[in-house]
């Protein structure tokens, strides 16, 4: 006798086999007897199954799945109502009056009553020569944004994600991040300070060593440094918040599982960290590209003088001049209607290319 095990109802029973001359003869092989046995009991649960005819499944329908979401969220709709009224209000009613673009606009004869002149202002911005001027200007304004402000929050992040003490990590976070409450006209004020000929910490310091004062306000030259250095100096801090936000998300046994292989700090940042963070990156970059023309009416206004004008003149500020100061209404909505067309093909193109390339986009 010997004990072969037998499968039944997920559990594993013990079975004797009797080895005589009465089963399959003397002399066999009592594994072989286990592997019929197994054999014609999985031929007999087969048939069985076979036999019993399948219940195809119907899909559930979910009526009012949407309506019973919006009544179980309900509160949280409510909060977001103000945000979208906002946008409603502000940004999509204004909206019908891009018409004025396509009319010579009167103001005492309103939208109703102006000539329809089609696509004139448009003509006539596109040849212009001011036209190009502005487009240069706005392009490397956008340029310096792109290449020297956009990596910067994110250097900053990797670097205070490093920092292991929690207060001096706050203490850098609340420095770097107050400059975004200030507004431009507070910006610009403290650089005039810092700046002028006129009793100016900076050019007060090149003096003291023998150095020639440097106009900084009016030289064409330093319009440009001064524009994105201020940037940096207002906007870094936002951008390090929310690239700090995405990189607690990481998960932090990708780390520990890097620190046992015997990863550096820095190789821990760049096949962990900067991967993390990738979608957000995309995200922002895609946001920016999409404000290639929206390059701060303020802050280029408050640099702006007839000295710079060749290199500080965007579209914002010539839609300034032309709309409010020389009523040039349907010629500035035109100006207006353009760059804002830009941003979309270009919020369009960059979300294209981002989903292409295997990342997330906006839509």
């Amino acid at each position: 006798m010997f004990l072969a095990s037998r499968k039944g109802g997920g559990k594993h029973f013990p079975m004797r086999i009797p080895r005589n001359e009465t089963f399959l003869g003397e002399g066999h092989n009592p594994n072989l007897i286990c592997i019929m046995i197994f054999v014609k009991e999985r031929v007999i649960i087969m048939s069985s199954e076979a036999t019993i005819p399948k219940v195809e499944e119907k899909p559930v329908k979910k009526e009012g799945e949407l309506w019973r979401r919006i009544k179980k969220n309900k509160w949280i709709y409510l909060m977001i109502t103000p945000g979208l009224l906002y946008f409603f209000i502000y940004k999509y009613i204004p909206m019908s009056g891009l018409i004025i673009s396509f009319q010579d606009y009167k103001p005492y004869l309103g939208i109703m009553g102006s000539e329809w002149v089609g696509f004139k202002h448009f003509e006539r911005l596109f040849t212009s020569p001011d036209f190009w001027m502005i487009l240069k200007n706005s392009l490397v304004l956008f340029g310096l944004q792109i290449f020297i402000y956009f990596p910067i929050p994110i250097i900053l992040a990797l670097m205070l994600n490093e920092v292991r003490l929690t207060l001096y990590k706050r203490t850098i976070q609340t420095i770097v991040y107050l400059p975004h409450f200030m507004s431009w006209v507070v910006v610009v004020s403290i650089s005039y300070v810092l700046l002028t000929m006129d009793g100016g910490l900076i050019n007060g310091i090149l003096q003291t060593f023998g150095f020639e004062q440097i106009n900084f306000l009016l030289d064409a030259d330093w319009f440009r440094p001064m524009y994105i250095m201020q940037i940096i100096w207002r906007e870094a801090g936002w951008g390090t918040i929310v690239f700090l936000a995405a990189m607690a998300a990481v998960d932090p046994q990708l780390y520990e599982a890097a620190r046992m292989d015997g990863a550096s700090r820095f190789k821990q940042m760049w096949h962990i960290t900067l991967p993390g963070i990738r979608s957000v990156i995309v995200i922002l970059l895609i946001l920016k590209i999409g404000d290639v023309l929206e390059l701060g009416f303020e802050h280029v206004f408050l640099l702006l003088n007839s000295t710079n004008r060749h290199v500080a003149e965007i579209f914002d500020t010539y839609v300034y001049v032309a709309g409010l100061r020389q009523g040039q209404f349907s010629y500035a909505t035109a100006v207006g209607f353009f760059k804002g067309f830009v941003g979309l093909v270009l919020v369009v193109f960059a979300n294209w290319l981002a989903k292409k390339n295997g990342d997330e986009g906006l839509f």
